[in-house]
C-alpha cells in the first residue's frame, strides 16, 4: 500500500546517492573539485568560431568549462549541453574518443549539475547545433543537490528569493534581468562622468539620520560608545560636498529604511542621488530625462518598453508635466479642494473610497488622495512639479506660491521614479523648515548640516532616482524582489538535525 502522507521530495535521497558517487571517486584518488581548468573559450566565443564551409578536421580546438544542464546518453556516446556566463554549448562525447574504461565507469555516472571542462574540436551536427567533439574532459566540481525538477524553471517565488543561486541557473529572464540590471548602472556612470559629475562616497554608518522621512535602522558602535543609523538618504553628505566646491557630485548606493515589504519596498535599496550647481529642478528634468532615455535605448535597445498587461511605455519625446494642485483638482473634481479645512478633505477623501487614517495632518490627506488615486494613473512618464512644502523641508519655496516649493516627481509606470529639487541654500529657512515639520514623516535635525550651510552653498538642482524601480520599468519585473539579487526576507527556523 502507498502511504499517501509521504512526502515526495526525494532530494534527501538523490543528495545520498550523489555523496556516495563523491566517496567513490575520492577513493579512487580523482579529484572531484578541482582548483583550476582551463578554459579557452566561452560557449558564445566558441560558437562564433565555427568557420561554415570548412572540414571537420580543420575547425578550431576550443576548451570549454560549465554546468551540465543537459544530457542525453545513447549507448556508446552522449550528447550534454553545458552552461556558462555566456550560455550554452553542446558537446559529443564518445567511448571511443576517451581512454579506456574512462567513458562507462565514470563519464556516465556524471550528474546533471556537475562541472565539467571539455576540449575538443568543433563540428556542426546534422540538426545544424554547432557542438564540440570531446577529446577529453574534466570533472571540476561535483554537484552534491539536483537541480529543480525537470529542468522547466524555478517557479516557487520563497525558494526564488532564497536561492538565487538556482533561480539564476534555471531561469535565463533572471539572469538577463540581472545583466542588465549591472549594465544600466555602468552606462549611468558613464553618463554622468561624460557631463562632468564626480562620483563620491559617502557614510552609511551616520549620527542623525537625515535627509528622508523615513524609520531608519540602528546599530551600536563599541568602539565609540555610541549609536548609529544606517542611512536613509545620501542626500545631505552629497550637499555638504557643494558647500566644499565640489559642484557636480553623484553617487550610486544602498540605502536602508527599516519600513514595510510590497512589491515596490525593499528595507534595503538602491538610490543614484546627484547635486549640481548653479542650476535648478528644471535643469534636473532635462539631466533626469537624457540619463533614463540614454540607458533604455543603449541598454534595453528601445525607448518603448512594454509592461506585463501589454500597455506600451512610451520613453521619447517630450515629457508631460502637471502641477501637484491640477492633478488633486482633476481627480477629486473639486475646484476648492485646497480652500476645505482638514475634516472636510478627510470626509471627500473617504467618499472617494481612499482610506484615510483620520489622525492625519492635512496635506497627508491630501497627498493619500494622489498616491492612491492619481499616481498609479501616471502610466507615461510625467514630472508632478510644485508639491506641497509640507512634503519636504529641503527645497526653495515657489516664489509665485508660498504653500509649495520648486519640486518635480517623476512618475512613470504608475510609480515615483524619481524626485528632484530646486535645493534650498538658505541656512536660515532651512532651519526654520526643519523645526515647522509635523505629521507622520518628520526629519531629524541634521544641526552640522545647518553649519555647512552657514558656510555658503550654491544654488542647486538635486536628484534621486531609485535604480530597483527603474529597473522594474525598464525589464517588466513584476516586483521590486525580482530586481534585488538577494532580497530582504524572514529567515527560516533552522530546524536541529535529527
Amino acid at each position: 500500500m502507498t502511504d499517501k502522507t509521504a512526502n515526495p521530495d526525494n532530494s534527501h535521497d538523490l543528495y545520498a546517492v550523489r555523496l556516495q558517487k563523491l566517496e567513490n571517486l575520492c577513493k579512487e584518488d580523482r579529484n572531484p573539485f578541482a582548483a583550476n581548468c582551463a578554459q579557452s573559450h566561452t560557449s558564445e566565443e566558441a560558437i562564433k568560431l565555427y568557420k561554415e564551409g570548412v572540414a571537420d578536421e580543420e575547425q578550431p580546438k576550443v576548451a570549454v568549462a560549465g554546468r551540465i544542464v543537459v544530457f542525453r546518453v545513447m549507448g556508446k556516446a552522449s550528447f550534454i549541453k553545458i552552461q556558462d556566463r555566456d550560455g550554452q554549448i553542446q558537446a559529443y562525447v564518445t567511448r571511443d574518443e576517451l581512454p579506456e574504461g574512462e567513458y562507462n565507469t565514470y563519464f556516465k555516472k556524471l550528474d546533471l549539475g556537475d562541472i565539467i571542462g571539455i576540449e575538443g574540436r568543433l563540428f556542426k551536427t546534422k540538426t545544424g547545433e554547432i557542438t564540440v567533439r570531446a577529446e577529453s574532459y574534466t570533472l571540476v566540481s561535483k554537484s552534491l543537490r539536483p537541480l529543480p525538477e525537470k529542468w522547466a524553471g524555478l517557479t516557487d517565488d520563497d525558494k526564488i528569493y532564497r536561492q538565487r543561486y538556482l533561480d539564476l541557473i534555471v531561469n535565463q529572464d533572471s539572469r538577463q534581468r540581472f545583466r542588465h540590471r549591472a549594465k544600466i548602472i555602468q552606462e549611468m556612470r558613464k553618463y554622468l562622468w561624460e557631463r562632468d559629475f564626480t562620483e563620491v562616497e559617502t557614510p552609511m554608518l551616520q549620527s542623525v539620520a537625515g535627509g528622508a522621512a523615513a524609520r531608519p535602522f540602528i546599530t551600536h558602535s563599541n568602539a565609540l560608545d555610541c549609536d548609529f543609523y544606517m542611512r536613509i538618504a545620501l542626500e545631505l553628505y552629497l550637499k555638504r560636498m557643494l558647500v566644499a566646491g565640489e559642484d557636480r557630485v553623484f553617487e550610486i548606493g544602498r540605502v536602508f529604511r527599516n519600513e514595510g515589504l510590497s512589491r515596490r519596498h525593499n528595507p534595503e535599496f538602491t538610490m543614484l542621488e546627484l547635486y549640481q550647481a548653479y542650476t535648478d529642478f528644471r535643469g534636473m528634468m532635462e539631466l533626469t530625462q537624457g540619463l533614463i532615455q540614454h540607458v533604455a535605448k543603449t541598454v534595453i535597445g528601445s525607448l518603448e518598453i512594454a509592461r506585463p498587461d501589454g500597455t506600451v511605455i512610451n520613453l521619447d519625446g517630450e515629457w508631460r508635466e502637471a502641477k501637484y494642485k491640477d492633478l488633486i483638482i482633476e481627480a477629486t473634481g473639486d475646484a476648492e479642494w485646497f480652500s476645505h479645512s482638514r475634516e472636510d478633505k478627510l470626509e471627500k477623501a473617504r467618499a472617494l473610497n481612499i482610506e484615510v487614517d483620520g489622525e492625519l495632518e492635512d496635506y497627508e490627506i491630501t497627498n493619500n488622495v494622489f498616491e492612491k488615486l492619481i499616481e498609479p494613473t501616471l502610466i507615461q512618464p510625467t514630472f508632478v512639479t510644485h508639491i506641497p512644502k509640507e512634503l519636504c523641508p529641503l527645497a526653495k519655496i515657489t516664489q509665485d506660491d508660498d504653500t509649495t516649493i520648486d519640486v518635480f516627481e517623476l512618475c512613470i509606470n504608475g510609480q515615483e521614479i524619481a524626485p528632484a529639487y530646486s535645493e534650498q541654500n538658505d541656512p536660515i529657512i532651512q532651519r526654520k523648515m526643519f523645526e515647522a515639520q509635523v505629521g507622520e514623516e518628520v526629519q531629524d535635525m541634521d544641526t552640522d548640516f545647518l553649519t555647512a550651510l552657514e558656510h555658503g552653498m550654491p544654488p542647486a538642482g538635486g536628484m534621486g532616482l531609485g535604480i530597483d524601480r527603474l529597473i522594474i520599468l525598464l525589464t517588466g519585473a513584476e516586483s521590486i524582489r525580482d530586481t534585488i539579487l538577494f532580497p530582504s526576507l524572514k529567515p527560516l527556523k533552522q530546524e536541529a538535525e535529527k
